[in-house]
């Protein structure tokens, strides 16, 4: 019996669980499963007979060169930064790789090794990087094949709460790795539009939100990704002069988070003296400067942030409880730590909470001569705040894929993105019977 290795077991991996353990009788394998709390992944699997669970740690290199060696095909759900030891394991003991975080330079440095073996590396095959990526290629293949010439790709994507569960101001609450929204968008964004090359540093990125309206819906803030350029060579768009992509939020998101960045509350780089002992409000007062005008605290933030402080933004942040007497306790931690220390108590998904993602590709094109725009859009809801839309839109495509390689139906080698019709086609088909389906509207 063959045997897929998924290691971590973290927020997004139910659905991806769920599914391989429903396809284990009928495909033949068996699903096992590391994580540093193999309570996580005994309790996804639910006494399935296919299914293993055991405590890992990648930074043990025999462990992690025993279970390798033992697999047929590897998922990594682990730390992006983490996944290199992994690849390099695959290629040792020459097994297949899904993943699905950006390709970094260590695991690109991989692709002739992998190439030589016989391999596939396959990575970005969540829902962003993934299905993202995924759909925008179906759709531009189908317009260039009709004889459209594109002149404008923007595409956007958010983890958010649905609309029945949006109970806080900032609507919304976390999905994945709370860390990773503090951090989101640090480094430059880089895009080109009409022509022009356009570089966004993180000082400015939320003050620089576009408004995305998604029909049924309404209105969001979008704001640049980190690198958009690269995107041109993957999609086939090396002379499209507009392209960009980015990340959704609830519209009036970005002002308010905007605010933090300002203050430098997203700085992980720091540890902040005596947090134990000091309070959040104190530790606004800290980041301000002594000049800045104003009565009070409020006052204050509102001048230095350049907001009204009785508007939507200022209430937002108040709502987080950034600006209480309330004791911080957490020892020698950092501006960034401390933010998500506060926020995961204040935007947890509650019982009964549904989550929701949301995706929009608008193209611009002419075909005979005339100017056409086509949106393609996703919404996805979750079902409760263990089986999310978030869990389902990341797990499903990684799941598929696995199956497709692990039964010898893509023929790709090296270290690759599911942009290609022998990766993206089957798995969108079969995505599809699970309810995530895109929906054209031509403009």
């Amino acid at each position: 019996m063959k045997q897929i290795l998924l290691l971590g077991a973290g927020r997004s991996s139910g659905s991806l669980v769920h599914y391989l353990l429903q396809k284990s009788g009928e495909k033949n394998f068996r699903l096992k499963i590391g994580d540093k709390n193999p309570l996580l992944a005994e309790e996804k699997i639910k006494g399935h007979p296919n299914g293993i669970s055991f405590a890992f740690d990648v930074e043990q290199d025999g462990q992690r060169a025993e279970v390798i060696g033992q697999a047929d095909l590897v998922i990594s759900m682990l730390p992006p930064a983490l996944h290199f030891l992994v690849a390099k394991d695959c290629l040792r003991f020459r097994k297949n790789l899904v993943t699905a975080s950006y390709v970094s330079k260590e695991i690109q440095s991989l692709h002739e090794e992998a190439q030589r073996q016989g391999l596939l590396f396959l990575n970005e095959c969540g829902l962003d990087p993934g299905i993202d990526h995924m759909s925008a290629m179906d759709l531009i293949l189908r317009l260039k094949n009709s004889g459209a010439e594109l002149t404008a790709f923007r595409s956007y994507t958010g983890g958010l709460v649905a609309p029945e569960s949006n109970d806080n101001p900032w609507g919304y609450k976390f999905t994945w790795n709370p860390r990773n929204v503090i951090l989101a968008g640090q480094g430059t964004a880089r895009y080109i539009q009409n022509g022009r090359y356009h570089y966004l540093p993180y000082p400015r990125l939320f003050s620089e939100s576009v408004r995305i309206n998604v029909e049924g819906l309404g209105r969001f803030d979008g704001y640049a990704n980190r690198d958009s350029l690269a995107y041109r060579h993957h999609y086939g768009l090396d002379n499209i002069p507009t392209l960009i992509r980015g990340t959704l939020r609830q519209e009036g998101f970005c002002s308010a988070w905007q605010v933090f960045v300002t203050l430098g509350l997203t700085d992980d780089s720091f540890q902040v003296e005596n947090s134990a002992t000091m309070t959040y409000r104190q530790l606004v007062e800290a980041f301000l400067p002594p000049t800045v005008l104003g009565s009070d605290l409020e006052e204050k933030l509102a001048h230095f942030c350049r907001i009204d402080p009785e508007g939507p933004a200022m209430e937002r942040i108040r709502s987080t409880g950034i600006l209480d007497e309330k004791m911080i306790g957490l020892q020698e931690a950092s501006p960034a730590g401390i933010l998500q220390h506060l926020l995961e108590s204040k935007w947890k998904l509650n019982e009964g909470d549904k989550d929701m993602i949301v995706m929009q590709h608008q193209l611009q094109y002419k075909i005979g001569g005339v100017e056409k725009q086509v949106f393609s859009s996703l919404v996805v809801k979750g079902e409760d705040r263990i089986h999310t839309a978030m869990a389902k839109t990341v797990g499903l495509p990684l799941g598929i894929a696995a199956l497709k390689i692990l039964e010898g139906q893509i023929s790709l080698r090296g270290v690759q993105l599911p942009i290609h019709e022998e990766i993206f086609t089957p798995i969108l088909a079969e995505l599809e019977e699970y309810g995530i389906r895109f929906v054209e509207t031509m403009a």
